[in-house]
């Protein structure tokens, strides 16, 4: 088939076969009846080649993709073949001297897209005019510049990609921006968002990180309100702190921020995944107004100066203690020349006391080790029981109601600075924004266990 496209791209074995004995092909826009009388309608997608050959997928009028397998369909009728070549108008964006300047730096998350049909891969739009076409709503919020500063998945955003992006935010602030949003894929917002906060210290305008959970093809996509929300959020926002804006319900009512340090994805596709652990979220933001959560924040200063300080030390890692762990991983460790490890331990901070001696060694050898709790919420109260006094016997320093996550990305900046062990602890617990907090809020920890009666009669009145 050299020079032509293949009819059945993606498509392999079974499904293939099927395919050419029903006569269709990718693009073609079809009626598929399956064994249990249900009608589905839609363009059959091209697939990636390395999913399975048991299912045809549909793009369906609703803006869904199913997946049908092959073995329960009865016919496919083709209605019609349209090869589908789908773009976002660009148009230029349009500057007003009234509105705010705002910065988006691109990371590779997917804020607003297009679905390219040729592939069936959601490709970004990132330029202000392809960000006009999708979302032209915000030509009424900022004035808009991009920078793309990578193009990755976030799993893939590392040390070396945190100090150019904090730099890159440094450089857009100096030239005059009134804010920044930072697009970036949700699985790892929150790590970047706790660096950042270190090595962007004094901002002078919010700096905002936003995604979507889901993709801008989907009618459910959370993608344009949220770029919408964080631009305002960044343009207008009296926060001048490095923060998270995504949903604060399921529902598209509004949006909430988060303080970087104290952010975590809770849910792996809820539109509302993300949430504050162990405080309140900053602020709720909609279209109309701000409606501030607390007091305690840096507020927008102009004539306030930014400080950057990218050092880093990525010899770290976090242990997520189970019962049964061996000491051979922490001996590993050492061997390997790690120089920071970050315990998730159970209940008040306890490990098990098989690998004390390893423990105690590690220390002995200069490994800075710290203890932060699996259940996110609650304190690291190591003085309680004797098994968190013989760990602190041994040099192990709690780190309080600090998240995992905020402790690791925080040890790793503070091992660029100093490897000495006074001096790695001291900067560790002192706080720089509401890493570690005071107390933690009556109202912050709510469980809504489902079935309860009381549960019942509370979402009753508060569902949305």
């Amino acid at each position: 088939m050299s020079g032509q496209e293949d009819p059945f791209k993606g498509y392999r074995g079974l499904a293939k076969s099927r395919m050419k004995k029903w006569g269709v092909r990718v693009w073609s826009d079809v009626r598929v009846v399956n064994t249990a009388g249900s009608v589905f309608e839609g363009v059959i997608l091209p697939r990636s080649g390395n999913f399975d050959d048991l299912h045809i997928v549909l793009k369906q009028k609703t803006g869904y993709n199913v997946g049908i397998h092959v073995d329960r369909v009865t016919s496919i009728e083709e209605l019609s073949y349209k090869k589908i070549i789908y773009k976002i108008p660009e148009k230029e964006f349009p500057r007003l001297p009234d509105l705010p300047n705002v910065t988006l730096l691109g990371t590779g998350g997917t804020i607003a897209s297009r679905l390219d049909y040729r592939t069936g891969a959601v490709i970004p739009a990132f330029t202000p005019g392809e960000l006009y076409g999708a979302v032209p709503e915000l030509a009424d919020i900022c004035n808009l510049t991009t920078k793309k500063i990578f193009g990755v998945f976030s799993e893939n955003m590392g040390w070396e990609e945190y100090g150019t992006l904090a730099r890159a935010v440094r450089d857009e602030i100096e030239a005059g921006a009134d804010g920044i949003v930072i697009g970036h894929g949700t699985d790892t917002m929150g790590h970047t968002g706790a660096v950042l906060t270190f090595m962007i210290q004094d901002s002078p305008v919010p700096i905002v990180l936003v995604g979507s959970q889901r993709s801008s093809d989907r009618p459910s996509s959370d993608a344009a309100l949220n770029l919408m929300h964080a631009v305002k959020t960044a343009g207008y926002g009296p926060i001048a702190e490095v923060q998270v804006c995504m949903f604060g319900p399921t529902s598209d009512q509004y949006a909430l921020l988060h303080r970087a340090t104290r952010v975590r994805k809770m849910h792996s596709s809820y539109r509302s995944a993300f949430r504050t652990i162990g405080d309140i979220p900053l602020c709720r933001v909609d279209m109309g107004s701000f409606e501030l959560l607390t007091d305690d924040f840096r507020p927008r200063d102009p004539d306030r100066k930014i400080k950057i300080d990218t050092v880093y030390d990525d010899r770290i890692t976090m242990l997520y203690y189970y019962p049964g762990m061996k000491p051979d991983l922490l001996d590993a460790l050492v061997e390997k020349g790690y120089r920071g490890i970050v315990i998730a331990g159970t209940g008040l901070g306890h490990v098990n006391k098989p690998i004390y001696p390893a423990l105690k060694q590690a220390i002995e050898k200069g490994v800075h080790v710290v203890m932060t709790v699996q259940t996110l919420w609650g304190f690291a109260q190591m003085y309680v029981y004797d098994t968190g006094r013989d760990l602190m016997d041994m040099g192990v320093v709690p780190l309080d109601n600090m998240l995992p996550e905020t402790a690791l990305m925080k040890l790793g900046w503070v091992l660029g600075h100093t490897d000495d062990h006074d001096e790695v602890m001291r900067m560790m617990r002192h706080t720089i924004n509401h890493e570690i907090t005071e107390r933690e809020p009556h109202n912050g920890y709510v469980i809504l266990q489902g079935g309860l009666p009381e549960t019942q009669e509370f979402i009753k009145g508060h569902w949305k």
